[in-house]
């Protein structure tokens, strides 16, 4: 419902049928140029936008958001235009163009989409790399102090906003973001005081995801509490701990979130240590699906409410 309610927004707002990097410049309050802060130093967008390259791998969600699509975008691999099912609709008659790689993308093929801004707050690209695409067009990298792909929803949004000239349009989205999480911990006090953690098989080893990342910040926005033995192996290089087969206790939580390769996965049938987990024994190991888990990766003003449709209800039914 949550998220039918938000894309209804979006699609009142104009988004819907627009052209590839199509904007409605009368919307757009903010003052040009603007100087934008971020790790590889800063970047100065001369005038709005009208042509970006959305190399984040969710970033496109919120330029759709904000009311104009990107002439090229990356994605995760769920999903062959790189978007998800909550932002789709968002789309209309536009051509997509899909770029690969965030962190090592073909530059002639961005280039030949002539950007007049590239972002990359959700990429993993290097310094050497974010030179050459500023050889492009002016390119936004993550902000300062964040690890690549762990840029706090808000943060991305609002610095994105800024960018396009819309920054008051992105204080709105996460306000209604953050009032449909306020909402959903009222709707689900179970989840206050409870340790949740979301796992990722892979490679043989597991990746329990950190708060900084979107899956951890799912769960910590609902009032679960990443467990110490996740946290406290935080190096701060990266958005995820990894553990082997061996020590999957560290995983252990009230709540365990699968994120499989489908949501047949069965991560107790894998390594059955997983059934002497907390979460195991009270039968609270839930299998994300392919959408869900999309969702909660993407972290976006668009995916939160689809997620939270979706997923909420199973964790708390998980809990009874």
């Amino acid at each position: 419902m949550f998220g039918v309610l938000l894309v209804g927004m979006m699609l009142a707002a104009g988004c819907s049928g627009a052209d590839a990097g199509s904007s409605d410049t009368s919307e757009a309050t903010g003052t040009f140029p603007v100087t934008i802060e971020h790790v590889f130093g800063s970047t100065t967008v001369p005038e709005k936008p009208e042509r970006i390259v959305a190399l984040g791998v969710s970033d496109a969600d919120v330029i759709l958001a904000l009311g104009q699509v990107p002439v090229g975008n990356t994605g995760f691999t769920f999903y062959e235009t790189g978007l998800g099912p909550w932002a789709e609709g968002l789309v209309g008659d536009a051509e997509l163009t899909r770029i690969q790689s965030d962190s090592e993308p073909n530059l002639e093929q961005i280039a030949g989409l002539a950007p007049d801004l590239i972002l990359g707050l959700a990429a993993g690209f290097d310094e050497q790399m974010y030179g050459a695409l500023s050889e492009i067009a002016p390119t936004i990298a993550r902000p300062q102090g964040t690890a690549a792909y762990a840029v706090p929803r808000a943060q991305a949004t609002d610095t994105i906003a800024t960018a396009l000239g819309v920054p008051e349009k992105g204080a709105e989205l996460n306000a209604q973001t953050d009032q449909l999480i306020a909402d959903t911990v009222a709707k689900y006090p179970e989840f206050a005081g409870k340790t949740g953690v979301a796992v990722m098989s892979y490679d043989g080893v597991y990746a329990g995801f950190l708060p900084g990342d979107g899956r951890g910040q799912f769960l910590t926005g609902l009032g679960f509490t990443i467990p110490d033995e996740v946290t406290s192996r935080d190096t701060g290089d990266t958005f995820y701990v990894e553990v082997s087969a061996e020590n999957v206790n560290l995983l252990d939580a009230d709540v365990m979130l699968v994120l499989g390769p489908n949501e047949n996965f069965d991560i107790v049938a894998e390594n059955p240590a997983f059934a002497n987990t907390k979460a195991g024994r009270d039968g609270a190991i839930v299998p994300a699906t392919i959408d869900q888990r999309g969702a909660i990766t993407y972290n976006s003003v668009l995916s939160i409410p689809y997620a939270i449709d979706n997923l909420a209800p199973r964790i708390a039914d998980a809990l009874k």
